[in-house]
């Protein structure tokens, strides 16, 4: 196989995008890739949790071409190049790494994070801008409430310990109960989010991802409903035909299989 340079990638959008080139990516706009980048950058993901290097190689690889699209959009806008995307988060790294390129001390990777924090508040300080406002807008909720604390965390706006937030938690709980009991449906809202932020501080004060926790949860989900589907097809059942507790007996069975 060939190996290709990035200067080639680049230069192939260019073709692609110039007059005579491809009439669909001719007519994309930057929004027009908004869903694209958000689902490689999924794919990339799905493909490390399957630990598949063949399909991760091809994925990282798509995800380089919406990256590489999207600069060429902007060149043509423009407004900036790819190798003006590339000056800048490597000056930013370099920046952000006193610990390897300056004279600054960083034992651990708790530090690191801590002084990454500490100089991007002082950027952000010099351009008038918010602690949180580095967090973008469209994250997934579950991974923006993390995000967000994490920020606010490394300042000093924390919990003491996983109990505490546990204790929030309980409390968000008995708001949400009430809630429901009032049968109002904005305060019913209103708790539900208050008691997933609450969820994702655990999460974060455990030092889980909540995110991945959540999916692995979907997965066996899947994999359970699937076995009532199957218990349900081999019984000669629908779903219409069965009974809650049929469909039980075959979600514990594979519960049980799980265990083995």
């Amino acid at each position: 196989m060939t190996r290709r340079s990035f200067d080639e990638l680049v230069s192939l959008m260019s073709t692609l995008r110039a007059p005579g080139g491809c009439p669909w990516d001719r007519e994309q706009t930057l929004a027009d890739l908004k869903p694209f980048v958000i689902e490689e950058a999924y794919e990339v993901v799905d493909a490390i949790d399957r630990e598949d290097s063949e399909a991760l190689r091809e994925e990282v690889g798509d995800m380089l071409l919406e990256a590489v699209f999207v600069a060429e959009i902007a060149r043509e806008n423009g407004s900036f190049d790819v190798y003006d995307a590339v000056t800048a988060v490597h000056d930013k790294l370099v920046r952000r790494h006193p610990h390897v390129f300056a004279d600054v001390e960083a034992k651990d990777a708790e530090a690191v994070l801590v002084n990454w924090e500490k100089l991007k508040n002082e950027e952000r300080a010099r351009e008038s801008k918010s602690l949180l406002s580095g967090v973008p807008v469209s994250l997934p909720a579950l991974l923006k409430a993390t995000r967000l604390t994490e920020k606010a965390a490394r300042v000093g706006f924390d919990w003491e310990t996983p109990q505490d937030v546990v204790e929030k938690m309980e409390e968000e709980l008995e708001e949400l109960k009430a809630a429901i009991r009032s049968d109002n449906r904005a305060e019913i809202e209103n708790e539900l989010g208050d008691l997933f932020f609450t969820l994702a501080n655990i999460a974060r004060k455990l030092k889980v991802n909540s995110e991945e926790a959540l999916q692995a949860t979907n997965r066996k989900f899947i994999r359970r409903f699937q076995a009532v589907e199957a218990g349900l097809r081999s019984a000669g059942k629908t779903f219409e035909e069965a009974t809650l507790a049929e469909m039980d007996a075959f979600w514990n069975e594979e519960k049980d299989r799980e265990k083995e």
